[in-house]
């Protein structure tokens, strides 16, 4: 399985400790995940999917949408992107926000560096002073240009990241401290619970499942989320075999983008 992955299993024998547990946990990653590159893209920056899509951007600010195994460029130029029951959305490197309507981008008021679709047809996000901010369903739907409303509602607390799904809304913050919130389509919420452990991204998939990566590059998913017990009961690693900066999930796919530059596609 190592030499599948282009990992020798005679370099794994004589290098240093640290790394040897690299390719140890990279047998795990064999056996609980199968991991394959995904090859007709390179250097993509973050990923998101949602409803059976995927979009990215790449290192260049180039957006892109999956279309089976090809993946399309999208007009414009996007340092942050994301799909789900919202649409698809994108920041540009100015912080300003579109919407992807009929094969074109509509400028959106305010400005955020981060925003997510996954919630019940509304969004959130952050800006650059990482206030986190949430969009109403209403508004959401509705928005088809500059002249429609756009009531962002502010929301409690300080976040650097956040991301909604049918459960609740989970968000890290610049410490890598994790929240989970109660947020409904009218941006009506219960404020931020603080959830243990240490994330610098997070990721709500559209079943609910949560998946994150910590500052080292190591990748979590939290167990026992339902709806219910929305904060789920504790998180488990992902073993990878290499440093990961991003990750999303959707319809059993688990998409990473290493710190290299790599992207992998990963069933369970």
């Amino acid at each position: 399985m190592l030499d599948q992955l282009g990992i020798d299993h005679q370099v794994c024998s004589i290098i240093s400790s640290s790394l040897l547990a690299v390719c140890s946990t990279h047998v795990f990653v064999s056996i609980a995940w199968d991991c394959q590159e995904v090859v007709n893209i390179k250097n993509l920056m973050q990923i998101d999917a949602g409803l059976g899509q995927v979009v990215a951007t790449d290192t260049s600010q180039i957006p892109y949408y999956l279309v089976g195994d090809e993946w399309i460029r999208l007009p414009g130029s996007l340092k942050h992107i994301t799909v789900g029951p919202a649409g698809i959305w994108g920041i540009n490197k100015a912080d300003s926000i579109y919407k992807y309507v009929a094969g074109n981008w509509v400028q959106a008021a305010g400005l955020l560096k981060q925003l997510d679709a996954g919630g019940e047809q509304f969004i959130v996000g952050a800006n650059v002073d990482d206030t986190p901010y949430c969009l109403t369903r209403s508004a959401t739907v509705g928005y088809k240009g500059p002249g429609s409303p756009l009531p962002w509602t502010g929301l409690p607390g300080s976040v650097k990241y956040s991301s909604c799904g049918p459960f609740g809304c989970w968000a890290v913050n610049k410490n890598d401290d994790i929240y989970l919130m109660s947020l409904n389509q009218d941006c009506q919420n219960n404020g931020w619970r603080h959830i243990d452990g240490k994330l610098s991204m997070i990721e709500v998939a559209t079943d609910g499942s949560v998946f994150g990566v910590n500052s080292a590059g190591q990748v979590y998913t939290r167990d026992g989320i339902t709806a219910s017990k929305p904060e789920g009961t504790g998180w488990s690693n992902v073993p990878m075999y290499m440093p990961m900066k991003h990750v999303t999930y959707d319809l059993g796919r688990l998409w990473v983008i290493s710190n290299s530059g790599f992207t992998m596609v990963c069933t369970h």
